[in-house]
C-alpha cells in the first residue's frame, strides 16, 4: 500500500491552521487541490465523525472523494477514512498532525496512504498515483504556508 508523510512549516500557530484547515467555508481559499469541499447534510462543523465530500480539479479527472473524520483532537491530530470508491481507489486515509514550534510558528504533517484498483493494474498505478499524489500534497501545504503567511 503507497503511502507518504510530508511536512510543512507554517507561519501560525497550531490551533489557527488546524481551524482553517477544517473549515469547509474557507478551503477553497487556499486548498490548490480542490474545486468543491462541503460537509455533507446534518454537519455544520468538522467534528469526530463528520462526513464531507471533497473534489479534485478538472486536471485529475474532478473526483469526488467523501470521508468521514475517526479523529478529530483540536488542535493536535484530525485523520480520515474514504467511505466510496471513485475511479482508481480501492481504499485511502490520511492524517494531520499539528505541532507548535514557538514564536507563532507550527508544523503540519499530512500523512497518507491508499490502494489503487483494480487490482490487476497496481503495478502501475501505485507508482503514478504516489508521485502525483506526493506532488499535489506538497503544493497544498505550501498554499497553506503562504495563505497563513498574508492573513
Amino acid at each position: 500500500m503507497p503511502h507518504g508523510s510530508i511536512t510543512e512549516s507554517i507561519p501560525a500557530p497550531s490551533a489557527a491552521v488546524f481551524a482553517l484547515l477544517h473549515d469547509y467555508d474557507r478551503r477553497l481559499a487556499w486548498d490548490t487541490l480542490l474545486q468543491g469541499a462541503r460537509l455533507e447534510e446534518g454537519w455544520t462543523k468538522a467534528q469526530l465523525h463528520a462526513t464531507s465530500v471533497c473534489t479534485g480539479r478538472w486536471y485529475l479527472g474532478g473526483l469526488a472523494v467523501r470521508t468521514e473524520y475517526v479523529a478529530f483532537d483540536p488542535p493536535r491530530v484530525a485523520a480520515v477514512k474514504m467511505l466510496n470508491r471513485p475511479a482508481f481507489f480501492g481504499a485511502f486515509a490520511a492524517t494531520i498532525r499539528h505541532r507548535d514550534l514557538g514564536d507563532g510558528m507550527s508544523t503540519v504533517t499530512y500523512t497518507y496512504q491508499f490502494t489503487a484498483r483494480p487490482a490487476w493494474l497496481r503495478w502501475l498505478l501505485h507508482p503514478v498515483m504516489a508521485a502525483i499524489f506526493g506532488w499535489e500534497t506538497r503544493k497544498r501545504l505550501r498554499a497553506l504556508r503562504e495563505f497563513c503567511a498574508r492573513a
